[in-house]
């Protein structure tokens, strides 16, 4: 994520408790660190870290102890770390995985972290089957968000980072609103009755949630859009397809792998955030969004915008609101929560990929709340959750977590960073209409999101099919 539309925002994030696959890890220098060399009989497994979390200081001490751990209670293998800087991350895996000099694993990554190098990773799936991987203990939404196709299933779970709708209540207490619910399915209080959840109902209080200087919303004669100062809706660090997402998950991408579409809930989503940023004015435009009011892209963190829908990873980047969680709204019937996922993945290129499943299976199984205290994530284990929501609750008393755990099962499939042909380029193609969209009032939608699809049916024929 992205990642988090990086050109918008200039703010550091502050991991130290819940952290995204999807995050630049902190800038350090390429490291490696490994245990001596292998005994006879001992089976070496390199494990490549950089290409989400793992790169920052802390984790990497923390990845350091776990290694010396790790190989001390289970002395038939020996595990090597392999660490670099993520922002050379893709480059250097790429130019390792060409020379012939891969490493075995790789991770902690996320959806996007495989797309990228879509083709490159060991489908697990006859490797769960021959070891009989137990599954039995976790949410069976979780299988279905790493099975990826064709390409089998990529990961094993591990760390989760669900999606809610964030929401600032000083701003709801100011303008007398009831909060949002929690769950899913039920109802709003609004004007005295009780109405659906739903992105509509979201919009109308957004708006009376938004304020120009004067104190006027876009509902009053005389509202200047130009002096805003509140708004009541952003979704924030993510690109076109997660903000799309929220009202039901799509692809850029037919289901023959090679045609370029738009899901028609990705274009009714497409209009109702140009609506919101240009006619009803409830949603910050790219300017607002990059100006310091809105705290160069932490626009809810800045306390000037009333709800978005992230994920668990942006605890820390809040601390000035007082905020809580509830349900994301429902569009036609159907709530979608989008996911992000850490995991590990074990490349094709493994020079023993027996011994690299095993090795894994030891990791997410016998090691997994250790390595989830490394990066912060919610275990994906649901034996292991009710602690970290303890934690987490102790951290931030008065947040409902547990509508992040209610989400899980309202997450996006197929996923928003799912694999597209040509996918770097893809990814810049649709960045760019986001970049118009976002900047430019009097587009003509319809036929700007026609260009889209053109424009990405175009990147994806420069892949050339195998013969």
């Amino acid at each position: 994520m992205y990642k988090r539309i990086a050109t918008l925002i200039s703010v550091v994030i502050v991991l130290s408790v819940l952290l995204t696959a999807c995050t630049t890890a902190t800038p350090v220098a390429p490291t490696t660190a490994s245990t001596s060399v292998a005994a006879p009989g001992v089976t070496n497994i390199r494990w490549f870290v950089g290409l989400g979390s793992g790169g920052n200081p802390e984790e990497v001490k923390k990845e350091k102890v776990f290694v010396t751990k790790f190989n001390t209670e289970n002395p038939q293998y020996n595990l090597k770390l392999d660490i670099v800087v993520n922002a050379t991350a893709y480059d250097i895996l790429k130019t390792q995985i060409a020379s012939g000099d891969a490493p075995d694993i790789v991770g902690p990554l996320g959806i996007r972290g495989f797309s990228s190098f879509q083709g490159a990773w060991l489908d697990m799936s006859p490797y769960t089957k021959k070891y009989n991987y137990d599954y039995s203990g976790y949410d069976p939404s979780m299988l279905t968000f790493l099975n990826a196709g064709d390409q089998g299933t990529l990961g094993l779970p591990f760390a989760i980072y669900p999606s809610a709708l964030w929401y600032n209540k000083a701003l709801f207490d100011e303008a007398g609103l009831a909060y949002p619910p929690h769950k899913v399915g039920d109802k709003y209080t609004l004007d005295g009755k009780q109405v659906d959840w739903t992105f509509d109902t979201l919009k109308t209080v957004a708006m009376r949630l938004s304020q120009d200087s004067t104190g006027l919303t876009p509902n009053d004669a005389g509202f200047d859009p130009a002096k805003q100062v509140q708004w009541g809706y952003d979704a924030m660090w993510t690109d076109l397809r997660g903000q799309w997402t929220f009202f039901g998950p799509g692809s850029f991408v037919a289901s023959d792998g090679v045609t370029a579409q738009l899901p028609d809930v990705w274009k009714t989503a497409a209009r109702w955030y140009y609506d919101g940023m240009w006619t009803s004015h409830f949603i910050p435009t790219a300017n607002y969004v990059a100006s310091d009011l809105l705290a160069q892209g932490n626009t809810f963190g800045s306390g000037h915008v009333a709800m978005t829908p992230i994920h668990t990873w942006y605890l820390n980047n809040s601390q000035k609101v007082v905020w809580d969680v509830g349900a994301i709204p429902s569009y036609n019937g159907t709530t979608t929560a989008k996911m992000h996922a850490d995991t590990f993945g074990i490349l094709k290129t493994a020079k023993n990929p027996d011994a690299s499943f095993q090795v894994l299976s030891i990791m997410m199984q016998k090691y997994a709340a250790d390595l989830c205290d490394a990066y912060g994530g919610l275990p994906a284990a649901l034996d292991l959750q009710a602690a970290r929501i303890k934690t987490l609750q102790a951290a931030w008393p008065g947040v409902d977590f547990q509508v992040f755990i209610d989400d899980v099962k309202y997450a996006d499939h197929p996923n928003h960073e799912s694999a597209m042909p040509n996918f770097d380029k893809a990814s810049s193609t649709y960045s760019n209409f986001f970049q118009l969209y976002t900047t430019k009032g009097d587009i003509d939608l319809n036929a700007e999101l026609a260009n889209l699809v053109k424009n990405m049916q175009t990147v994806f024929d420069q892949i050339k099919p195998i013969q």
